[in-house]
């Protein structure tokens, strides 16, 4: 499935709308995150009541909030791939990689590096790229309906495409044979040898001399993710949605082919149909009424610094393939996210990792960014061994899934809520 051609009009997101269920249900959403807030403008459009709920004070306060701002429908490299295994000495040793793993007295941890491991193998790999591809492809469509509701300016939202630079021959070599496997099914990609990726980004200058070359997708976008998530529930609001902050869901109780209330810390309180969308928190929800779901916390970074000289930092977003860094203008900011921690289970803010990030901002940037007046950012990505979102029913009738996004929930939110909507 390719996306459509960006050039052309997309239709309004609620004229748009599929058939409305024939049945209407009241459906309580769980969680307040970018992959909630569109689970429960699917479900409205789609004609369902819906309730979202969240421990939080506000929407998008987790994963959400901080991301790298990419929507990247074409570059879907799920992170288990094959030769990783081989690295895995390395990644117990180290304390300051991209990519680190810090082994824990946690059954859920070996159980889900077990599957990790696992699906490093090409067949699985190229399985998973070319479902993403189609998801990332229907939710292109989604997404860009809801656009069309929204100011693009208010959202910072740019097609302003998409580098992904390596740094060795051999990450290059790898590149061009993941673009190669996406060229049937997701947008237009090219392979830029050497420092031919300065003809789209002539700001990266510091990169000259040190990049073995790149691929560029011209119609990725990026966006303000948490302005994303706050216009998304205004628009709720307005539409009858309500939103239940400061709940703390603790459980779910029922009796096994059914929910029948949620446990909070106010007590119980009885639901019809019940969507889990609290990233790495609904593997323990799940877990309560005898649903496993594969989904692990991966900690991640980002810092959001000032754009001082708006010539020196490119408008293309860029993903630094070595690094695990991102970086996506979103406005006058820059938004720079990395690295991945197998391991790590809270959202405590590590400074030696904000201090490796705002040197690679400073080494690529320069004086264009203001790295002293950075804010600063931790949080969990709930993940999948495959990388691959659950998304739809389970043996728990009234019980729905939409989880395990990792870092691609800001891309593939309202496409997965489409399928969830679907499903219902």
């Amino acid at each position: 499935m390719r996306p459509s051609d960006p050039t052309l009009p997309v239709e309004d997101y609620w004229s748009a709308a599929p058939a409305r269920a024939s049945t209407p249900r009241h459906v309580t959403v769980i969680g307040a995150g970018i992959v909630g807030l569109a689970s429960a403008a699917a479900l409205t459009r789609a004609g369902h009541k819906v309730t979202v709920v969240d421990r939080a004070a506000t929407a998008g306060h987790g994963a959400s909030g901080g991301n790298g701002c990419q929507l990247s429908y074409g570059y879907v490299a799920p992170l288990a791939q094959p030769g990783l295994p081989a690295d895995v000495p390395g990644l117990l040793l180290s304390r300051d990689g991209a990519l680190r793993i810090m082994p824990r007295l946690d059954l859920a941890q070996w159980r889900w590096m077990w599957a990790f491991l696992r699906a490093c193998n090409a067949s699985v790999a190229q399985r998973s790229t070319l479902e993403l591809l189609a998801l990332g492809a229907l939710s292109r469509h989604e997404t860009e309906q809801w656009i069309t509701n929204a100011s693009a300016q208010e959202l910072c939202f740019s097609r302003s495409g998409k580098l992904v630079i390596y740094a060795s021959q051999a990450s290059f070599d790898a590149g061009r044979r993941q673009a190669d496997l996406q060229a049937p099914y997701g947008p237009p990609q090219r392979a830029l040898p050497a420092d031919g990726f300065l003809a789209h980004a002539p700001a990266l200058k510091a990169f000259r001399g040190a990049v073995a070359g790149a691929i560029y997708t011209p119609d990725e976008c990026a966006i303000d993710a948490l302005g994303l998530c706050h216009h998304l529930e205004r628009v709720l609001r307005s539409r009858g949605v309500a939103f239940e902050y400061g709940v703390d869901v603790n459980g779910l109780r029922g009796d096994g082919a059914r929910v029948s209330h949620l446990v909070t810390d106010a007590g119980m309180r009885s639901v019809d149909t019940v969507v889990l969308a609290n990233g790495v928190g609904s593997a323990a929800l799940a877990r309560s009424v005898g649903v496993r779901v594969p989904v692990y916390p991966l900690k991640g970074y980002s810092i959001t610094v000032p754009i001082m000289d708006r010539a020196a930092v490119p408008s293309v977003s860029v993903t630094d393939a070595k690094r695990k860094v991102v970086y996506a203008r979103i406005g006058n900011r820059l938004r720079v996210a990395g690295f991945v921690e197998i391991g790590a289970r809270d959202s405590a803010v590590d400074l030696r990792r904000i201090d490796q990030l705002k040197l690679c901002t400073q080494q690529a940037f320069g004086d264009g960014v203001d790295v002293s007046a950075a804010l600063t950012w931790a949080g969990l990505r709930p993940a999948t061994p495959t990388s691959m979102p659950i998304v739809g029913r389970c043996q728990v009738e009234n019980l729905l899934l939409n989880v395990g996004h990792g870092a691609l929930g800001l891309t593939l939110a309202f496409g997965t809520a489409r399928r969830l909507a679907d499903a219902l």
